[in-house]
């Protein structure tokens, strides 16, 4: 029977009145470095493709797989490593998503530095932690029946088949092994191509299209997580971009005889990449505006009942109505968060070396706890995959610009100040929606929800220490945003770079709005039609090279399931936790080979350093030519054929029988 039954007045797997080993040193540590793992790899992806998924899952089945190897651990401990490790998760999407910003905001590059990075990420982390402490008893307690938490319950499930044995751990290890394998012969051998595909001549009918492919297993792995439907989605926005929007400017500005702006030069001259940065990215960016906005008004409701119950269950802890001390109800103290959390709001605006002041903390304090609480219920409903961070922070850094320029602020050293409240913020939700959903996972198991919070706040301090090194080491190593003569390939960073051309363009009120207004009026027609438009939004603002490979791996899924006689694969099921090793396996290898390419071991006669990649690297793939293309296609397709012959194994785990909501 699965731990989330209903049918039956709900009993944790441990009872409250049982004594088990729970907060112990060997359980902090481990989730401590699974969650500098997971949130090393967080922070590669989202600046790969902008787009995370939940670490909770694989993180228990690995930690069950660890205390095998080293000896007995209960299911509580377990449980622990999780709640630990998820926290590095999380902080590194929030920061991710933001705090690269500054490198293109005016000033920016001045805050764009490990001290303020950490303060950012301990800021946002803790107050996420904090504020949730309130809602856990409205959330996960009196609406367990109604708050379904698919991920949390998931990986409850994970924890009580490692209770009772199984071997889930060695799907996440053959997935991460054969990333590792594949990404090294690709990215340090070359012995095939990293980007194949083709740009269709001027003089074409569809001219400077561009179809291409990154072809990494960790994409693979993301697509077949987010399934087929969400994959197409995003794929369907990138194709409308690439292979249609760009070649009708193309088309159209080929007989134009001046600059359009924003453009700084003939459109006739512009290469696809060009024209993309001049046109393409602000209509990308009124998409994702208009797909984050509808998607926070469609969970209006929930926002009005979430913080019905957030203050009623407030007034209920302070005149000590329903306290109870049986350890699966003791929090931390009420006074400790009110306390806490209003620490680190004056501790922000005081503080000095970062881009703060006293309205922006106060705005932190509102945006935080209102953000909070929207978390912290939609992931009770959809997942922390499928949590709408971006939607939240677009608005909060729109009404953070709009307040600024009601009061004056229209100078560019105002930029990184509205950055820091969405960035402080974005962390916060991001955490909180983790914090809820690990709160779950201990309900359902019988964890002592005092010790996990307080497990999360340590989660938090640790990834918080790493997560700004791993940043600074690949913008040195690849570079972040921008193509430029010693980084040619850098990470596109898509949710930060969207985030800056919000607030410079709401500040400074010279935002294109023509071509925003016009990726607004594409994002609602695909509401209109009955399609949810972030995902369809963040697709035609990402690379076709991105969202392609994206797509393989959701048809891979689309084809395991059709097998499966239409049967949804769990969470848990072997081509899930496959994937995972997949993500966690490409990503962590990406950040090997930064760390090797800013390890010069010699220089080259131009000057340039020369690295143990260099030394490594054949180029088999480039000196083939086309015939590098066709030899791409095939290793990328066994490597998808690989997750599709072991998705389809017999000797998967058995099926969650929680419902299934997938999205970005």
């Amino acid at each position: 029977m699965s731990v989330a039954d209903e049918s039956k007045p709900f009993k944790p797997y441990i009872s409250a009145a049982q004594s088990v080993a729970e907060f112990t040193p060997k359980a902090t540590i481990l989730g401590a470095a699974f969650g500098i793992i997971f949130g090393a790899a967080t922070v590669y992806l989202g600046l790969k493709v902008g787009l995370t998924v939940s670490a909770s899952i694989p993180i228990a089945v690995l930690s069950i797989a660890v205390f095998k190897r080293l000896g007995k651990s209960t299911i509580l401990e377990n449980n622990m490593v999780q709640t630990v490790g998820s926290a590095g998760e999380s902080v590194a999407s929030g920061v991710v998503f933001t705090i690269p910003a500054l490198l293109f905001l005016e000033g920016g590059i001045d805050y764009f530095r490990y001290f303020q990075i950490l303060v950012l990420a301990l800021a946002g982390g803790l107050i996420g932690v904090l504020f949730m402490v309130p809602l856990r008893r409205s959330l996960i307690v009196k609406e367990h029946k109604t708050l379904p938490y698919p991920e949390g319950t998931a990986c409850a499930d994970v924890l009580v088949a490692g209770e009772k044995g199984g071997g889930l751990a060695r799907k996440v290890y053959l997935g991460l092994g054969l990333a590792f394998v594949y990404k090294v012969l690709m990215s340090v051998v070359g012995l095939w191509k990293e980007l194949p595909g083709y740009v269709f001549g001027r003089k074409s009918a569809l001219p400077n299209a561009t179809i291409n492919a990154d072809v990494s297993p960790e994409l693979l792995g993301v697509g077949y997580i987010v399934g087929p439907k969400i994959a197409g989605v995003m794929v369907s926005g990138g194709v409308l971009s690439w292979i249609g929007l760009i070649p009708l400017i193309t088309l159209m500005g080929d007989h134009m005889s001046s600059v359009f702006p924003p453009g700084s030069k003939l459109i006739s001259e512009m290469s696809p990449i060009e024209i993309w940065s001049s046109y393409i990215r602000y209509i990308g960016a009124g998409a994702v505006t208009f797909g984050g906005v509808v998607t926070l008004v469609k969970t209006l409701p929930t926002i009005v009942n979430a913080f019905k119950d957030s203050f009623g269950d407030l007034k209920e802890s302070r005149s000590g109505a329903g306290e109870t001390k049986l350890r699966t109800e003791r929090d931390i103290p009420l006074s400790v968060v009110l306390v806490g959390g209003a620490a680190l709001v004056v501790f922000m605006a005081v503080l000095p070396s970062i881009p703060a002041n006293f309205l922006s903390s106060v705005m932190i304090f509102l945006f935080g706890f209102f953000f909070v609480t929207v978390s912290s219920r939609i992931v009770g409903l959809i997942g922390v995959s499928s949590n709408p961070i971006s939607g939240m922070t677009i608005a909060t850094l729109m009404a953070t610009a709009l307040v600024f320029v009601g009061v004056g602020w229209t100078g560019d050293a105002y930029q990184p100040i509205a950055l820091a409240v969405g960035s402080i913020v974005c962390i916060a939700a991001a955490n909180a929606g983790t914090t809820s959903q690990d709160l779950k996972t201990g309900f359902l198991v019988g964890a002592t929800p005092k010790r996990q919070q307080i497990g999360f706040m340590i989660g938090v301090v640790v990834s918080s220490l790493v997560v700004g090194g791993t940043l600074l080491l690949l913008n040195d190593a690849i570079g972040i945003g921008a193509v430029t003569a010693e980084h040619p390939k850098p990470l596109p960073a898509p949710q930060a770079t969207l985030m800056a051309t919000i607030i410079k363009g709401l500040l400074s009120q010279d935002l294109p709005w023509g071509l925003v207004l016009v990726g607004m009026a594409l994002a609602g027609v695909m509401e209109l039609a009955g399609v949810r438009s972030l995902p369809f939004a963040v697709g035609a603002y990402l690379p076709l090279s991105t969202t392609a490979p994206i797509f393989v791996g959701g048809m891979i899924k689309w084809f395991v399931e059709k097998r499966s006689t239409g049967a949804s694969e769990s969470e848990i099921g072997p081509g899930a936790l496959f994937g995972s090793g997949l993500i966690a396996g490409g990503a962590l290898t990406g950040i090997l080979l930064a760390a090797l390419v800013a390890l010069p071991i010699g220089t080259n006669a131009d000057g340039s350093d020369y690295t143990l990649v260099d030394a490594l690297h054949l180029g088999v793939g480039e000196r083939l030519g086309a015939f590098g293309d066709l030899l791409t296609v095939v290793v990328f397709g066994a490597l998808g054929y690989a997750l599709y012959r072991f998705a389809t194994k017999r000797n998967g785990a058995p099926p969650s029988t929680i419902g299934k909501s997938k999205k970005m």
